[in-house]
């Protein structure tokens, strides 16, 4: 099949939150479509859980991609339960949850083209390390844009 303009514009953004001792961070990692890469780690200060982190990578990637102009967005994560409550293959048992799904949902409405796809753990490995090196000590390497997130987006 050849390759369409709309293929040619497609961005891919992979996704991933985690809570771990130290707090919870999130890791996004966008692919351009002409494979340039764009990192992002953000450590969160506010007590989540490791679902709600997940959300708050995917709404935070979201936010991030309607800001630099992105139209057709291809998300990737290894979160099967976020991934099946936003395509409504899943039901809620918080509150909170539900509340993260319809801000994703209304973040959809920003875009001409967004897929969310699951994919397996070990090919998220490069948003699962920008989310680990969002809560340590150390320098963020050049080249990697890094923040804290204050306050739940939802």
């Amino acid at each position: 099949m050849p390759s369409t303009v709309v293929d040619q514009e497609c961005w891919m953004m992979y996704f991933d939150g985690s809570l771990m001792k130290k707090g919870a961070r999130v890791g996004l990692v966008f692919v351009s479509p002409h494979g340039v890469r764009m990192r992002y780690a953000i450590c969160i200060h506010f007590s989540v859980s490791n679902n709600v982190a997940k959300y708050e990578a995917l709404v935070n990637g979201l936010r991030i991609a309607i800001e630099l102009g992105i139209r057709w967005l291809d998300v990737r994560g290894n979160s099967q339960l976020v991934i099946d409550q936003v395509m409504k293959e899943s039901s809620f048992h918080h509150a909170k949850m539900a509340a993260y799904c319809l801000e994703v949902q209304q973040l959809e409405d920003k875009f001409d083209g967004l897929e969310l796809n699951h994919i397996p753990r070990w090919l998220n490995k490069v948003a699962d390390t920008l989310a680990k090196m969002a809560s340590s000590q150390e320098l963020v390497p050049i080249g990697i844009f890094a923040s804290n997130l204050h306050k739940p987006l939802v």
